[in-house]
């Protein structure tokens, strides 16, 4: 979830339009959640479920692409160096999240079953993700994958995994399913990167352009959503695509002309709002429903969403305050590189 480099990959510390663009994606994910999570309690939609339609189709999509964008930087590391980065580093948090996630849930799953029951579930969150938590589960599997098939033809993986996306495979395990329907995009990221920063590069030098690109995109998406076309084969897997290289766009403006700083914010932060949000989210969505205060759904939603963003800083800041710093950031116990190169990698992250 870090961002390192510029248009042709070059050795800046972080790329802003990058920010924003994971600023945008984490949002959305948020979005999603406490959306569905309220309309799923309250029986009803409100007005934020047409965000969350419209952007079905390309909020993950363009969150595997951005998250693969720098793998050219690292892929050619040692296998020490890179599992030390590419695995262990997710590996670490989401145990220590899928943890912490329990601890809350597991009173409620026990009045449910048994405390036996809770404690075989804990252990098949280690095979089958948890929760909000899969996309940390699965981004390891990518990077691994990736760095395995170097010496095959790209267009030979790429082809393949796009075949995958098109399959529609659904066996019910969320690692092999949701691999199928994302290594596409996360393979793209890594496999076109220099392509994408060549896009962001023309939206920056046109903007007018970019902006007339952006409404004509918005119309077809927004249609296609509303026909119920967007899950039909190739139709999906081209949306992805199309939103990865809108919301590419989308940031690359933002950044240019240095609006809605949050939203870099958010996405230099991102791994924050992942690992933290689904607390304040369910906290305030459990307060504002059982309350009644606020009748109208989706500004229930609306307001869930921001207490999931900006509850996880609150967390993320306390955390530091009480010296709890384990919760956001691996403790050097938890290395596997070598001592020399630890200095680097800490610099990266």
């Amino acid at each position: 979830m870090d961002a390192n480099g510029g248009s042709k990959h070059p050795a800046t510390p972080r790329v802003d339009w990058v920010d924003y663009a994971k600023g945008i994606c984490i949002v959305m994910v948020v979005m999603m959640h406490s959306v569905l999570g309220v309309e799923l309690a309250a029986g009803e939609t409100g007005f934020m479920h047409v965000l969350v339609a419209f952007a079905k189709p390309f909020r993950m999509p363009d969150f595997f692409l951005i998250s693969g964008l720098f793998l050219p930087l690292v892929i050619g590391r040692d296998w020490r160096i890179y599992l030390d980065r590419k695995v262990v580093h997710f590996a670490y948090f989401y145990v220590v999240w899928v943890t912490i996630q329990f601890a809350f849930k597991a009173p409620a799953f026990a009045a449910e079953s048994s405390w036996r029951d809770v404690g075989l579930l804990y252990l098949e969150s280690f095979i089958e993700p948890f929760g909000t938590l899969w996309f940390i589960y699965l981004l390891p599997i990518f990077f691994v994958v990736t760095k395995l098939t170097r010496r095959i033809p790209p267009l030979a993986i790429w082809l393949v995994a796009a075949a995958l996306e098109t399959a529609r495979i659904a066996t019910g395990w969320t690692v092999i399913d949701e691999f199928c329907a994302r290594f596409v995009y996360f393979y793209s990221g890594y496999l076109f990167a220099d392509y994408v920063f060549a896009l962001s590069d023309r939206a920056r030098k046109h903007p007018a352009l970019a902006l007339a690109a952006l409404a004509a995109w918005a119309i077809i998406n927004a249609g296609l959503v509303a026909l119920g076309a967007s899950e039909w084969k190739i139709v999906s897997l081209m949306l992805g695509f199309a939103g990865a290289c809108a919301i590419i766009t989308i940031g690359t403006l933002l950044a240019r002309a240095h609006w809605l700083n949050f939203l870099r914010f958010c996405g230099e932060h991102s791994i924050v709002i992942y690992l933290a949000f689904f607390l304040p989210m369910a906290a305030t969505r459990t307060l504002l429903l059982r309350t009644g205060f606020i009748p109208d759904i989706g500004t229930v939603s609306l307001i869930v969403t921001a207490a999931g963003v900006v509850g996880s800083f609150v967390i993320w800041q306390v955390a530091l305050r009480l010296n709890a710093k384990f919760l956001f950031e691996r403790p050097e116990a938890f290395w596997i590189a070598p001592k020399k190169a630890r200095a680097m990698l800490q610099a990266a992250e």
